[in-house]
């Protein structure tokens, strides 16, 4: 099963991605030792910390009335089950408009 959110911010887009890891059964130290990051680097992008690009990113988007979507794809069965937040936040993609 996938799972589908509007993305409408910074802050959006980081509660996505946290649920998008968690999903995934990581830990925000797990995840930034895959990406060769720091864990607090993790955690700001996550919470939405602010920065130009993402500033200037979602002026683009309403100045040009684009929308940004973002799909989380479950894990296998052999992976971690999805979490009960991811569940809640996120819309199931059945091919229609939430």
């Amino acid at each position: 099963m996938a799972y589908t959110a509007r993305i409408t911010s910074a802050e959006s887009l980081g509660r996505v991605l946290q649920q998008a890891r968690m999903v995934h059964g990581m830990s925000q130290r797990e995840l930034a030792r895959r990406l060769g990051t720091s864990q607090r680097y993790i955690w700001e992008i996550e919470a939405g910390k602010p920065s130009i690009f993402t500033e200037r990113l979602f002026a683009y988007l309403r100045e040009t009335e684009t929308e940004l979507s973002a799909t989380i794809q479950a894990p296998q069965a052999s992976q971690a089950e999805p979490t009960q937040s991811a569940t809640h936040r996120a819309t199931p993609q059945d091919g229609t408009d939430g």
